[in-house]
């Protein structure tokens, strides 16, 4: 069996560095694409290095741009690569263009395709992310439901039951091993000089930061909490929202913006955080792994799990409601059930692909 791991992304090289550790231990036949959805390869090489992953196979270097643009490029290179090294399954994960492209060109050359992460639903069509969800999982062969609430989700929209297993989510065997890798290498606080208890931030979804308004009204939130709590506010700042940061000639004073960090040294922020404030999908699950406090900074989540076990609420961008929600957040006892799984996704994953391949 010949495994082509699709990835574009530096959350997906996180959620599929289990499943690629797990190729790695049984020397089985595979190799990484990496379309550079949104870096190029030369800047995530450090990311592979750190977190010990082989270099990719092939890099794209595809970049920004817009979604029919970008998806397009991809799936022009991708075919080329799929057609002279053809596999017997391609292996996706999440929701970004890179997903979509990837699972389109493999599903029209007759190759099977694997979804990671399926099932997750936001009930928004005006996310980008959304429509590439159902589009993959709709034309996937292998549908990896991270929980039973996704495997239901799937089973609603007609998709057989036969095609779809319950793995549990790889984000948990990533996060355990990579802060393994990273306590091994430094300690950020010291790194940072953190001395005090601090709030972590990210805001990086087109939705948030492409709209001046909610932009706005997202950093006068946490102005708000800092002032109400007196607590530091840390905002490593995504290249993107940086550029909306100047171009919308934002300002904000009580909140120490820094530079993009390396993954690693998140983790660690983000595991000794009082609370985290995202609208990120994989930091509300690393947070509820990691039993953080989150306040989501979004009107909705295709991650309910998060909501139902009390480790994630929803705040939207109006400035008081994310103060106030932050002050509920901070009531709650960290002690809530992980709804993930057991950190085992990877080899399961891996596990389900060769029995399906002894099947054939």
């Amino acid at each position: 069996m010949k495994i082509s791991i699709i990835l574009g992304t530096r959350p997906e090289i996180i959620k599929f560095s289990p499943i690629i550790r797990q190729c790695e231990l049984l020397d089985l036949d595979y190799y990484v694409l990496h379309t550079g959805q949104h870096y190029s390869y030369n800047m995530d090489r450090v990311f592979f290095e750190q977190l010990e992953l082989p270099k990719p196979k092939y890099s794209l270097d595809v970049g920004s741009g817009t979604h029919a643009n970008q998806t397009g490029k991809m799936m022009i290179g991708i075919e080329k690569i799929l057609y002279t090294d053809r596999p017997d399954i391609v292996l996706v994960e999440g929701d970004t263009n890179t997903v979509l492209a990837g699972a389109l060109t493999a599903a029209k050359l007759g190759v099977k395709v694997g979804h990671v992460e399926a099932g997750l639903r936001s009930y928004d069509a005006t996310m980008p992310e959304e429509i590439n969800r159902v589009l993959t999982d709709h034309c996937s062969d292998l549908l990896f439901a991270p929980t039973k609430n996704s495997k239901l989700t799937l089973l609603s929209e007609g998709i057989e039951k036969e095609r779809i297993f319950v793995t549990g989510n790889t984000i948990v065997d990533a996060v355990y091993e990579n802060l393994e890798i990273s306590r091994k290498r430094f300690d950020v606080l010291d790194r940072f000089s953190i001395d005090q208890d601090y709030f972590l931030v990210t805001v990086h979804r087109q939705e948030n930061v492409d709209n001046k308004k909610r932009f706005k009204r997202i950093l006068t939130g946490l102005e708000i909490v800092h002032e109400e709590t007196g607590l530091l506010v840390i905002y490593p700042i995504h290249p993107r929202a940086q550029k909306q940061f100047k171009a919308f000639n934002l300002g904000i004073e009580s909140i120490k913006i820094v530079d993009p960090m390396d993954y690693l040294s998140f983790l660690q922020l983000e595991r000794d955080a009082k609370l985290v404030l995202t609208d990120s999908g994989g930091v509300q699950e690393e947070s509820c792994i990691l039993r953080v406090p989150c306040v989501t900074l979004r009107d909705n989540t295709e991650r309910p799990e998060t909501l139902e076990v009390g480790s994630n609420m929803l705040a939207g961008t109006d400035p008081y409601r994310i103060a106030e929600t932050v002050k509920s957040m901070l009531k709650v006892r960290r002690d809530w059930k992980n709804p993930f799984g057991d950190g085992k996704a990877g080899k399961r994953i891996v596990q389900i692909l060769q029995k399906v391949q002894k099947g054939k």
